[in-house]
This record gives structure tokens, sequence and C-alpha cells, in this order.
């Protein structure tokens, strides 16, 4: 009887101690997520409002899914690109050659999900106004005339500086490459079947308001946008700190309107040369916790 009663005094002093542990403190997160909206204004490689060139006509994608290589925070104007904090850099690869964006291994969402989550002890320490965005792969569809009726295509747009490419789906169907792309690559799958191209070099707008100060590279997708009110890293965080970056879509899909009919006319025997995919814009939102 003793030693039953000794036994129960132990198994409540444990039970006590563990009561007493206190959980490990929160560790605040940045969390960012990526969204689309074909009301924003259309913007072009200067970052300043743009019409669509005589000759083109365009239309508003309807997305699937979005991927992006690389994220940045920089203080001010002056920040030279990879100066700033760098908050996330998607795995790269040679296997093609040149150095290329792995994008077997790319973070794919559907925009309005959550793209990334990074502990805030991992980033520098600062005040931004200003935010970078390298996206690498879009999905989306968009409207075509085919025999003159109207239909839904989709389009796999890899609008990275250069990506390597194994294998990739469309919609149905895939698309096997094994090499190197540049930015411009696309493939589309419409009652065609699948169809890829090649936008020229340069063909692709990233809007940089910031072109005097801080250049990007040419080839590249770094849209840049500016925070209404800067933001701070102090390390002192409780809280997650969620951003919120909204991307243009405003006509972002345009082709060479040859007819100038406003429609994209997918055959047969002929297509309408696609000869832009690039984002139209971005507006960083800071969401209060």
């Amino acid at each position: 009887m003793k030693k039953l009663i000794l036994f129960g005094f132990v198994i409540t002093a444990l039970i006590s101690c563990k009561k007493k542990e206190k959980d490990p403190p929160y560790e605040p997160k940045l969390l960012v997520k990526l969204v689309v909206d074909s009301t924003q204004v259309r913007l072009n490689n200067l970052g300043q409002p743009s019409n669509m060139p005589a000759g083109n006509a365009g239309q508003h994608p309807l997305f699937n899914k979005i991927s992006a290589h690389y994220l940045e925070f920089a203080p001010s104007m002056l920040t030279a690109l990879g100066s700033g904090c760098v908050a996330y850099h998607a795995p790269e690869t040679t296997e093609g050659g040149a150095t290329a964006i792995e994008f077997s291994k790319s973070i794919v969402k559907t925009p309005g999900e959550r793209y990334l989550e990074i502990p805030l002890k991992d980033l520098q320490k600062g005040t931004y106004e200003f935010v970078r965005l390298s996206v690498s792969y879009q999905n989306y569809d968009v409207r075509f005339y085919f025999n003159n009726m109207p239909f839904m295509g989709t389009l796999a747009s890899f609008v990275g500086y250069n990506q390597y490419l194994t294998n990739f789906p469309v919609k149905n169907q895939s698309v096997t490459v094994n090499s190197n792309k540049l930015q411009g690559y696309w493939a589309f799958e419409s009652v065609n079947g699948v169809q890829t191209g090649q936008i020229p070099p340069g063909g692709i707008t990233v809007p940089n308001p910031l072109f005097a100060t801080s250049p990007i590279p040419s080839g590249s997708c770094v849209v840049t946008g500016q925070f209404a009110t800067p933001f701070s890293i102090t390390g002192n965080e409780t809280k997650d700190i969620e951003i919120v970056l909204s991307l243009s879509v405003n006509n972002s899909f345009e082709w060479q309107d040859s007819n100038s009919n406003g429609r994209w006319d997918v055959g047969p025997g002929t297509m309408e040369p696609v000869v832009d995919m690039g984002l139209r814009g971005l507006i960083p939102t800071i969401i209060p916790q």
C-alpha cells in the first residue's frame, strides 16, 4: 500500500511539472501571397501607363497557376538589384548548360494561395520601400478563334530569364523538352493539340519604375513595385507580417492582330504571332494581423 501511495505521488509530481512547462515562443513569419488583377493599371517597361500598340490586340488571361523565382525588398530607389533583402531564390541548375531556373523544383501555386512562409529571423533587418518579384511561370486560359468559332485554350508561359524544362503539363497534355528555354517560351493546348513557340529576346514587358536608378538585366522578369508605406523588419516582431503582391494582367496576353479583328485567330494553318506575355505592374500591400 505504501508503495502504491508513493507511486501516486511521483505520477502527480510529474504531471504537475509538465503542466508548468511553457510552450516555445512563437516564431513570426513573413507570409507572401501572389494575386492577379485585370483591373490594375497596364504599365510598360518604364513603369508608365501603356496603351495597346497599333497592330496588336490583347486580352486578360484567366489564371490557373503561377510561379516566382526571386523575391527581394529594396530600402530605396538607389538599391541595386541583389543588394536589398533577398527573401527567396528558387533552385537553379546547369543541367541544360547555362545557369537556369530548375522548373521541376519551383513552387507553383494558384493565385490567391499563400505562396511563401519565411521566418522573419532569417531576413535582414531594415526598412523597405520597394519590392522586386521575378515571375517565372504562368498557366492560364485564353480565348481564341478557329474556323471563325470561339474556343478556350490553355497556355503555359515561361517568362523567367532561363529555365531548364524536363516534362511539364499544359492542361491535359504534356510537353517534353529536356533543355534550357529562354524567356518567352510557351506551349498552347487547344483543339489543335499542343503548339509551342518562342517570343524573340526583349519582347516580354517587365515594368520597372526604378529603371533610371536601379536597372534590371535584359531578359529577366523582375517586376518592381512600391509600398504605399515602407515596412520594417526589426527583429522584435511577435506577429506574422503578411504581404499581398498584386500583379497586373491587364491585357497582358498580346498578339499581332494581322487582320485587325481584335480576336486571336489560331488556324487552320495559321496562328497570329504571340508578341508579349509579361506582367503589367506590381502593387504590394501589407495586411494587418
